[in-house]
């Protein structure tokens, strides 16, 4: 069975405050090689790359899975060096 996916209230919100295309989200998390599971927050991430604000970036998409059900809880474009901090710190943990 596949698995739905749903956009939570922040998501959406998050889309029009940083005008970011609302296909980016569930693109990413369809598409990442790279999925982590956050020590720290409890749920999972996906990066992707993406143009924002006229540069290439990574951009994470979190996210938390409920049976068949995945909801996407945020986007943000990362910092340079974020990921690698993260994972580095341990509180990203690759899957």
């Amino acid at each position: 069975m596949e698995k739905e996916i749903f956009y939570s209230p922040h998501l959406e919100f998050r889309l029009k405050l940083r005008k970011i295309p609302r296909v980016l989200p569930e693109k990413i998390f369809a598409s990442s090689s790279e999925h982590y599971f956050d020590r720290e927050t409890g749920l999972f991430i996906a990066i992707g790359r993406s143009v924002y604000r006229k540069k290439r970036r990574d951009v994470a998409v979190v996210y938390k899975e409920a049976g068949n059900d995945i909801l996407l809880v945020t986007i943000h474009p990362l910092k340079p060096g974020q990921k690698e901090n993260r994972v580095q710190a341990g509180r990203w943990q690759k899957i």
